[in-house]
């Protein structure tokens, strides 16, 4: 899903789940994180800054990867 070169917003990336009828369970599980965690990350109670967050906001297409982003 971070193959966009703009960054998502957490409504698109929970219609890009629903659209190709993957959970966020199934998406955490197969990216070896935890589904509280990406939940956290994606209703924003996690502002993803640094560390297994901020992987997880990069691989969804929230933010920029840090090689984008330098």
């Amino acid at each position: 899903m971070a193959t966009h070169a703009k960054a998502l917003t957490a409504d698109q990336v929970k219609e890009n789940f629903r659209r190709v009828g993957k959970t966020i369970t199934q998406w955490a599980i197969e990216n070896g994180y935890s589904r509280t965690s990406v939940y956290r990350v994606l209703n924003g109670q996690d502002k993803a800054h640094y560390g297994r967050a901020h992987d997880i906001a990069v691989k969804l297409g929230l933010k920029p990867s840090s090689a984008l982003a330098a």
